[in-house]
């Protein structure tokens, strides 16, 4: 007799066939397809695309392609069985070979387009054609669509080849962006912050595509050499891959009058984002002005959330454009990011982010493409004046807002009941001056130490009296706000669950894909587990090896302390 346990198991997803049958392609079903489009999704060279909200588009696939890798936290969410890594046509499909997609399947997937704008600054330049139309996704093409036990997702290849918005590229990822984007989903989702996710990483064993990069110990801030690279595609999931930059599009084009459909356009978009991301906190039935006024707010909040605990954890986007910026409220696209190990408020790990997107700037570039955000909605309440001012008034509280939710964060971090300005920028400094390891010192604050010898071993630099005098003074003003408040065994455990101990170090990513050029999978293996479980204490030899100053000789190393985005 079957016991309770047994008959309450949900039956995995264990071959291709099945997996098909989980097919649902409401974007494709909701929206407008490019009138200009193909009915094949033959359509891979660059063009101008003028209205519709996608392009059909059928992937390349990548030849002789070589399983790396997959999600196992992400497979067992989605209910699918990780026997389908097995299986021939589940491999062709996330590799780039939908010619095996079985009914109810699309047999081509879809490229989307969206505008840019960098720090509230709309530009078209990057487009080919100077207009705005040739921009969007360029090697990055959706091919499924689905509801896993009853939870929408949509899956994308990154690396699919060419589409209409490929820039003179070949539409391809190359193997090392690749496994840092596979990598950087699997922690960052780990961590607690809402991520697209990762499903799975091939690599090609015999296409090669040539890009910039650093030569071994270059110093160089730009890459100084070309180098021959494995393709290579990892597939990443998310409730939808709507951006800010996507609505912005269409609200330009209502904004130029490109064509009699462009407000259609706009709200088709704007509530198909309400469907996809919103529709369990906005009502169908109400106003399609409530809703709007409803998602501004909602939107506020998720990204004041994610970016908070982006600082939190020490990430730096990078290049945090209108365009990087999930309007479901979740990290997007892992090119040019980086994890803060020497503080520094002005990290950026990206060559062509400057300091307007580094480390303690995010909140700023946050609010800017709120503002975008915001913007792109207006045309929706344009007729009635009060709606509109109700949007600015959201659209103004977000500095507030954000600033409350990060004091509160400092405040966590440390421990502390409430933000105490003196003695959280009194640690800043010291920080700074004491050059410390971001994760290290705050994970050894975490046992509430009274003293300095246990937290010497974060900084970079031995520390001299006077600095160790300033942090035993500034150790003993900590200790008695912490005495007055709760007990010391709680407030520890609470700071450790915030506080991860394990950490991306790019200097340790880099040996994991390097190893993977040559056909050894192993360390990306390993780095799945140190990542899977980042504040949880790991073995000894896994703590000794992960857990670690960067070394010297990696600082302004290129392609380990900065890199460009030649991915």
């Amino acid at each position: 007799m079957a016991s309770n346990s047994d008959s309450l198991k949900i039956k995995l997803t264990e071959n291709f066939s099945e997996f098909s049958q989980l097919s649902d392609y409401s974007f494709m079903n909701s929206l407008k397809a490019d009138p200009q489009s193909t009915i094949d999704g033959n359509d891979h060279k660059s063009r101008s695309v003028h209205s519709g909200h996608y392009v059909p588009v059928v992937p390349t696939p990548i030849p002789q392609p070589e399983y790396i890798s997959h999600s196992n936290k992400l497979f067992k969410e989605l209910g699918l069985s990780s026997d389908l890594t097995q299986d021939q046509n589940f491999c062709r499909f996330f590799s780039g070979d939908i010619s095996v997609a079985d009914y109810p399947m699309s047999p081509f997937g879809w490229a989307t387009g969206y505008a840019l704008s960098i720090y509230g600054t709309e530009y078209t330049q990057q487009c080919p054609f100077g207009t705005g139309n040739g921009y969007g996704d360029g090697r990055a093409i959706s091919v499924f669509e689905g509801l896993f036990n009853g939870k929408r997702m949509e899956m994308q290849l990154k690396g699919g080849g060419p589409t209409p918005y490929c820039r003179g590229a070949d539409g391809r990822a190359i193997l090392r962006s690749s496994v840092r984007e596979f990598l950087a989903q699997e922690l960052m989702d780990a961590l607690g912050i809402p991520t697209s996710r990762s499903l799975t990483l091939y690599v090609s064993r015999s296409e090669i595509v040539r890009r910039p990069w650093y030569s071994k110990g270059s110093k160089y801030f730009e890459p100084d050499i070309m180098i021959d690279n494995q393709a290579a595609i990892t597939t990443r999931v998310a409730p939808s891959f709507l951006r800010v930059g996507q609505l912005e599009l269409f609200a330009r084009r209502v904004r130029n009058n490109a064509h009699d459909e462009a407000l259609n356009e706009l709200k088709m978009i704007v509530q198909h984002l309400i469907d996809r991301n919103y529709k369990d906190e906005i009502e169908y039935e109400t106003s399609l002005e409530s809703k709007v006024l409803k998602l501004a707010s909602l939107y506020r909040s998720r990204l004041i959330s994610l970016v908070v605990n982006w600082m939190r954890v020490g990430y730096c986007q990078g290049n945090f454009n209108s365009d990087n910026c999930a309007a479901g409220g979740f990290t997007l696209d892992y090119g040019p990011f980086g994890f803060c190990e020497l503080f520094d408020p002005r990290f950026q790990p990206w060559t062509g982010g400057g300091e307007h997107f580094s480390f303690f700037n995010q909140p700023s570039a946050a609010e800017i493409n709120f503002k975008t955000f915001c913007s792109t909605l207006s045309p929706l309440l344009s007729e009635n004046k009060q709606d509109l001012e109700k949007l600015e008034q959201i659209e103004n509280d977000f500095s507030e807002l954000m600033n409350k939710e990060l004091m509160k964060m400092w405040a966590n971090k440390l421990g502390l009941e409430q933000y105490n300005e003196t003695l959280i920028n009194e640690f800043f400094n010291l920080m700074v001056i004491s050059k410390a390891d971001y994760t290290i010192l705050f994970r050894k604050l975490s046992d509430i130490p009274n003293n300095m010898a246990f937290i010497r071993d974060s900084f970079y630099l031995p520390i001299n009296n006077e600095l160790n005098n300033r942090w035993e003074v500034w150790l003993e003003n900590w200790q008695s706000f912490l005495n007055k408040e709760a007990n010391i065994k709680a407030k520890s455990s609470s700071m450790k669950s915030i506080n991860p101990i394990y950490t991306w170090r790019e200097w340790m990513v880099v040996p994991a894909y390097e190893e993977a050029e040559k056909g050894n999978y192993d360390k990306i293996k390993e780095l799945q587990f140190v990542f899977s479980n980042p504040y949880k204490e790991q073995p000894r030899e896994i703590d000794q090896k992960y857990n670690r100053l960067k070394p010297s000789q990696y600082f302004n190393y290129g392609g380990v302390s900065h890199y460009s985005c030649s991915s």
